[in-house]
């Protein structure tokens, strides 16, 4: 998903560009030549060769840089991108651009290439992988509207690997920004599409790593020291789209248990983002997008209680587990594959990048102030709320508990996202011994509230209680949650 956006987004004007990237399955790519606003239209055909350079360690992809020579026409150019941060959100990259005499890249002394990577280890660039397409491009004009279709289909290999391409992006080249979305829902009418958040070049890079079929954990996200509360806004919510949509092809793909935790983990981390920022971003769609991430997180939740399940009662399942897990996998998966789910995942992204709270807030002060004075704000609530709510934690009923995890959950979420604005080796320090605390107190809580919920399910199933759950685990478990609560509290801030 790429995003193109300028200041003058957040201060009320329309952007001048705006892009948006898709992915549709290959059999459905051949339906969008017989879309209505396509029908009359002949594309511009290109046939494209990209060859993409790193070292054998992948310095280049380690610093952020892609190196790729792209052959179409007859012609050769080399390409130079620096990357932003993560691919997914609000974001732009400088780039360089030149002819080159063949398919070899030239990175002489006078390269820019040269600022950014020693020349050392350039000189260990080789071919990486290859990405050979095949582009058509219209222009058409929607709603009034001008806007370029982009549908690249071909493949990516590196060794004998090799992995499909199927994807379309829209940019708009004149016109309101809002009418790239609805064209993109208009088409996704007929023609099932998703959010891409992938470029090429990281397929590329995935294929060697043999990743492609691996569930993926929340990356890192760096906000620069002066990005400002909505720019880190976006930037996470970014992120946690790319989480959940990395983990949902791979769910849909391959259906497992870790997949499917990381798509929910995804899903929490952007309802708490949400919840996070309410002050600054609620505005007249905020309550309908919190409340259909809750309904996508909802039916993705019976197939996860079901796996733990499983876990606790080992392979020797009954057959009525095993039949409702099934079916609980079945109903996560036709929830992914609604069009209600992927229509979802496109309006995130336009009220992120559209929305009133962006375009007309009603606190502008407050969206363009630095985010790190948001965000030290935002722990030091969240640390007097779970240090009020945690109190004789031993003595809480289950519910009162689950009310101290749903905090701990929410704390933890925002120290990973505002971790990046405190970068002195004290808070360094300070954060690593916080969070450490706060795992364990997360972690413990999460067992705790298994074991409270599980009964239900084992009556379900007429499974014997203390088989599957002994009282003993309870109290040692209890115990260490009390502790790392205190351990928690006793912690000093990062912030």
């Amino acid at each position: 998903m790429t995003i193109e956006t300028t200041d003058r987004l957040s201060s009320g004007d329309a952007a001048s560009e705006i892009e948006l990237k898709l992915e549709i399955d290959q059999a459905a790519m051949d339906r969008l030549t017989t879309a209505e606003i396509l029908r009359n239209t002949t594309p511009k055909v290109i046939h494209q060769v990209s060859a993409y350079f790193d070292t054998p360690e992948q310095d280049l992809r380690a610093a952020g840089v892609s190196l790729r020579v792209r052959t179409a026409g007859g012609k050769h150019v080399q390409t130079i991108k620096v990357s932003g941060g993560a691919a997914a959100g609000l974001f732009a990259r400088p780039e360089w651009e030149h002819e080159v005499a063949g398919f070899e890249p030239e990175i002489e002394t006078g390269s820019p290439i040269h600022t950014l990577i020693a020349g050392k280890t350039l000189g260990k660039v080789r071919q990486a992988f290859t990405v050979t397409i095949t582009r058509k491009q219209w222009v058409v004009v929607h709603d009034g509207c001008t806007v370029e279709l982009v549908a690249d289909t071909g493949s990516v290999s590196a060794s004998d690997r090799v992995t499909p391409v199927s994807e379309l992006e829209l940019e708009l080249k004149d016109g309101r920004p809002s009418a790239i979305f609805a064209l993109a829902r208009e088409l996704g009418v007929d023609i099932p599409m998703r959010l891409g958040v992938l470029t090429k070049g990281e397929r590329g890079y995935r294929l060697i790593d043999a990743a492609m079929s691996d569930a993926i954990k929340a990356e890192r996200l760096d906000l620069a020291p002066d990005t400002t509360t909505a720019e880190a806004f976006a930037q996470i919510v970014g992120t946690c789209l790319r989480h959940f949509r990395l983990n949902e092809n791979v769910l849909r793909r391959h259906p497992g248990p870790e997949a499917l935790h990381q798509a929910r983990v995804a899903l929490r981390r952007l309802r708490s983002a949400l919840s996070i920022f309410k002050p600054v971003v609620a505005d007249d769609r905020f309550a309908h997008l919190a409340s259909e991430l809750k309904w996508l997180a909802g039916s993705l939740g019976a197939a996860r209680d079901l796996d733990i399940l499983r876990q606790r009662v080992g392979d020797a399942s009954h057959p009525a587990l095993l039949a409702a897990h099934e079916d609980a996998y079945t109903t996560a998966l036709a929830a992914l594959d609604s069009k209600r789910t992927r229509d979802l995942m496109i309006d995130v992204v336009e009220w992120t990048a559209l929305g009133m709270w962006r375009t007309q807030p009603l606190d502008p002060k407050r969206v363009h102030a630095p985010a790190a004075a948001f965000a030290s704000e935002v722990l030091r609530k969240l640390r007097r709320r779970i240090k009020r709510r945690g109190r004789d934690l031993d003595h809480l009923d289950d519910e009162a508990r689950h009310q101290v995890r749903i905090t701990a959950k929410k704390l933890r979420y925002a120290t990973g996202f505002f971790q990046s604005l405190y970068p002195d080796k004290r808070s360094r320090r300070r954060f690593k011994a916080f969070t450490k605390h706060l795992e364990a107190l997360q972690d413990h809580l999460g067992i705790l509230n298994d074991l409270a919920t599980a009964p239900a399910l084992l009556d379900r199933f007429g499974l014997d209680h203390e088989t599957v759950l002994p009282v003993a685990e309870r109290e040692p478990i209890l115990s260490d949650a009390t502790d790392a609560y205190e351990r928690l509290m006793g912690s000093k801030r990062f912030w």
